[in-house]
Order: structure tokens, then sequence, then C-alpha cells
């Protein structure tokens, strides 16, 4: 019997003379890289393939056309700080989005295409898709998309702050090259699209079809997209990525087309709100921004077109945009109209929580503000009462006990409560 070694040796053994070595890749079959520029009408450009597509100003996306978007976004970017944290994001943008070779993240996850996309000077839209055919390319494609995001004011994704950016942070990472990203401004639309359109079910295809009335055919699953993939490594055949390069494409477009109505919102104002809840996000908006006065519109207008809503959430809407305003209007010092927003949100019904943050602030109104101090004891006493409930609340409690008891001692000192109304 041979032994191991020469068992080794009689596989790898020299190539004869005539041989030359073949490096097996087995990311790919050979017929995979002459498939590629055909059936996905796309190039070589060294080790890295690239798919580019132009549309064209004229060309429609859902209700409105390209160059519609493009003129919007132009006019409303000087806006975009106020959904990017403070951050000074200003154009161009460019729109990014990611298919992967996993839907979870982690260290093991590869992103296989890379998507991005800008408005053109013509209004047009361009979208550049870098596709890892080969997976020892990886390094070379890390580069080109570098180039690509690298040209940004700011980066646009949907749910890339916690999905896309980390993946190709760790992939930048594990080949030693710097993470261009993590200096440049970057707006996640999925955050304020939640506020502003859609709780639940916030896809990109949801919100595509409630914002921009465009609706997607034969539009391929996100689960299934991993396994296109691996299916195009083993035969090499390039057919089942067809459909994720159009998806992935729909994704950039649906991503600036949001973008710039977000953006159109709120450089609009309130009277671009449509609906409560948008009128109500944006209230939201201007107040983290520091901008007093416009929240102050914002959520009188989200009052207004609350008003003949029913059923539980648009109550809870409309309660949210009373307590907000009354916030609003104490920043300004019109506590009176403050005070107004607080009895009304009593009187909607509203949340146990937010009913005694109410009572506790009409104390301290007729208390400090309206120096009617009989009516600053009947909100206190109240106060007190609902703090007592729960002994969990022994802090807040004693803050209401307190307050009624400075108040009882004014009213005492003052010799009668009748000199003290008005």
């Amino acid at each position: 019997m041979s032994s191991l070694k020469d068992r080794l040796r009689e596989i790898i053994k020299p190539s004869s003379p005539d041989e030359r070595p073949r490096r097996v890749d087995v990311s790919a079959s050979a017929g995979a890289v002459a498939d590629l520029e055909s059936t996905l009408d796309g190039r070589w450009e060294g080790a890295r393939f690239v798919v580019e597509r132009h549309v064209p100003p004229s060309s429609r996306y859902g209700r409105a056309a390209i160059g519609d978007l493009a003129a919007r976004l132009e006019a409303s970017a000087h806006e975009a700080p106020l959904i990017c944290g403070g951050i000074p994001a200003r154009p161009p943008f460019v729109f990014f989005d990611l298919e992967t070779t996993g839907l979870s993240g982690g260290a093991g996850t590869q992103a296989f295409l890379v998507g991005s996309g800008w408005f053109e000077d013509d209004g047009g839209f361009t979208t550049r898709q870098h596709l890892l055919a080969r997976l020892g390319d990886e390094h070379a494609m890390l580069h080109a998309v570098a180039d690509d995001l690298g040209r940004a004011g700011a980066l646009v994704s949907f749910n890339g702050k916690s999905f896309d950016a980390p993946v190709l942070e760790t992939r930048y990472l594990f080949h030693r090259l710097e993470w261009i990203a993590s200096g440049q401004p970057h707006i996640d639309v999925l955050h304020p699209a939640r506020r502003f359109w859609k709780e639940d079910e916030c896809s990109l295809a949801v919100l595509e079809q409630q914002v921009l009335g465009a609706w997607r055919e034969d539009d391929v699953a996100g689960f299934e997209i991993p396994s296109r993939y691996f299916q195009f490594l083993r035969s090499g055949d390039a057919r089942p990525l067809v459909d994720v390069l159009e998806h992935n494409r729909r994704d950039l477009l649906s991503l600036a087309g949001l973008t710039s109505r977000l953006l159109e919102i709120i450089a609009g104002g309130p009277d671009f709100a449509e609906n409560l809840r948008e009128a109500l996000a944006l209230g939201h908006v201007y107040a983290r921004g520091r901008d007093t006065h416009r929240a102050i519109g914002a959520f009188e207008r989200a009052i207004s077109l609350g008003a003949k809503k029913t059923g539980r959430r648009a109550a809870e809407l409309r309660a949210d945009a009373l307590r907000s305003l009354a916030l609003s209007y104490r920043r300004v010092r019109r506590y009176d109209e403050a005070a107004r927003c607080w009895i009304a949100l009593i009187e909607s019904g509203c949340a146990e929580h937010m009913e005694r943050e109410a009572i506790e602030a009409l104390a301290i109104h007729h208390e400090h503000r309206a120096r009617d101090l009989t009516s600053a004891r009947v909100f206190a006493e109240e106060n007190v009462t609902r703090a007592s409930d729960r002994v969990a609340r022994e802090k807040l409690l004693r803050a209401a006990q307190q307050r009624l008891a400075r108040i009882e001692r004014k009213i005492s000192e003052a010799g009668r409560p009748g000199e003290l109304l008005g």
C-alpha cells in the first residue's frame, strides 16, 4: 500500500511539458464571462463588470416624469439637512442599493451587485451597477464603487444605515481599503418614510405604489435574489440575473422619487402635506430642526386635516399633533394657546400618559402664567390623584404633592382665593 505522501504526489503531480497550468475559477463557469455582455447588456472594464443605463427626462415613472422629479429635488435640496440629522447634506445626491448573498447581514454576507444612481444635468437619471461576476474580482469592484460613491455630496439609501452601509464597510475592511462613505452625509429614507407614509409594510415596492403611483410587473421577490446569484455562479448562465438587475434599477428609481417627494413637502411647507400623517410628520421634522414657527403651521394643519377622521389610529395621530402643538406654542411663549391645546388633548380621550402630562402642564400654567391659583389647585389635585394610582411613580407623586402644597400655601397667604382669580 502506498504511503499518504505517495498518494498526494499522485494527486498533485507536475504538469506535462505541453500542459500549461490552469487557474480554476470557482466563482463562475467559462461560459459566464462570455455570456454577461450579451445577456445583461453590460461591459467589462478591466476586472470589473458594469451595466449602465440612462433614463431620459421625458420618461415617466409613476405619476411624474423623470425630469420633473429631478427639478423638484433640485429646488428643495437645501432642506436635506432636516432629514440628515442637521448634517450639511447637499447635491449631488447619489442613491445606492445593494443585492447581497444573504438578507441578514453579518461578516459572511457579500454584496454581489452594487447599484448607484443620480440625476444628470439634463434631468435624466443614470444608473450604474457593478456586478461581482467572479468572486476574485471583489477588490477591483470595491475600488470602482468608491469612485461612484465618492462623488456624492450626500448618499441616499433605504435602510442603508442599518444594512447596506455596514455590509459594504465590512467588505472594504476585509480588503484593507478605506471605507470612503464614513465621512459623507447619509440620508436614510426609510425612517422619514415610515413617519410620512407607512408604518407597516414600509418597503420600496409598497411606497412607490402609494406615493409615486408606480407599479412593478413580474418583479423578482427579494428572498429569491441570493439563490439566483448562486445559480449563476454554479452554471454560468446569466439569465437569472436579468430580473435581479431590473429589480435593483427600480429600487434606485423609487428611492430617487421618494427623496424628491419628501424634500418637496419639506420645502413647500404645511400646504404641501396631503393628509394628517404627512402634516404631523412634517411638523416633527421642523421641530427637530428647531424651526418652531414652521412646526406650528404643520401641527395646526395636521389637526385641521384630522378633524373628521375616525378610527383609533387617527385619534392617536390627532393627540400627537395636539401635544406637539402645545409644546411648540409654549416654546414661543404663546402660553394661552398652549393651554387650549392641553385642554383639547384631555377632552379628546388621549392615552393616560398624555393626559397626565396635560394636567401637569395646566397646573403649571395656571400657577405661574395665568395666576389663577384656584384652577391651579384643581389640576394639581387631579395630578396627585393620578400619580398615586401606581406605586412605581413615587418621584412623579412627590413632585405633584409638592406643587399642590405650594399652591395651597400661596392661597392661604393670599387670604381669599377670589382675589387671585383673573
